[in-house]
């Protein structure tokens, strides 16, 4: 019943999958409001998608200067279709701006409220990782490394180039900070539930 309770778990663990088109499962109210705001975007693109289409098929199949002379003095000039421009490229991100403010409010709220700090320096073949909220019995900072497993090493159900032996581990709603750095080249650090993608550069915190 117990291994039944963790399949059932596991299976509803979002995570990329093969030719997936769209954003796993928020984590967080950024991504919740990222995901969000490309929602709306891609609501106003797809009506200007076919409003332009429409215009331009318009503009192939009736434009005849044999039989409507006049009709040049419009279409000429795509004035219609400059409008359908203005309003994708002027008015719309006007409207589309705001969420985007909304989403940045929440990261500074949530940078200015610390409960947890945590460290990771990332290495050419390593992720080292430490809590420096948390002791170990020694008295000092608990840290590791994290070694991701080769494709052939993988087990069934296993994530190509995301599974690690040894995974990091935070609480549940609580505001966590990431402190990162490196400790010898560029590295990227990303969690997309999260939101969160940035780059790690040698000597510099981020």
């Amino acid at each position: 019943m117990f291994q039944l309770l963790l399949n059932y778990i596991h299976e509803y663990c979002d995570a990329p999958r093969p030719w997936g088109l769209y954003f796993q499962d928020s984590a967080s109210p950024q991504m919740e409001g990222l995901v969000e705001l490309h929602d709306n975007i891609m609501f106003y693109l797809i009506i200007i998608l076919f409003g332009v289409g429409w215009v331009l098929v318009s503009v192939i199949t009736n434009y005849n200067s044999v039989k409507s002379p006049i009709s040049h003095k419009y279409l000429t000039h795509g004035t219609l279709i400059e409008l359908f421009a203005d309003i994708n490229n002027i008015i719309i991100p006007l409207f589309n701006k705001y969420p985007l403010i909304g989403v940045k409010k929440l990261n500074f709220q949530d940078f200015c409220i610390i409960a947890e700090l945590m460290k990771n320096k990332a290495h050419l073949t390593t992720k080292g990782y430490q809590y420096s909220d948390f002791l170990n019995d020694d008295n000092e900072n608990i840290e590791f490394d994290s070694y991701m497993i080769p494709e052939e090493d993988l087990e069934d159900g296993g994530l190509r180039m995301l599974e690690v032996d040894n995974r990091v581990i935070l609480p549940e709603l609580t505001h966590v900070r990431f402190i990162i750095t490196s400790a010898d080249v560029i590295h990227s650090f990303a969690s997309p539930a999260l939101a969160i993608k940035c780059d790690a550069y040698p000597g510099f915190n981020y």
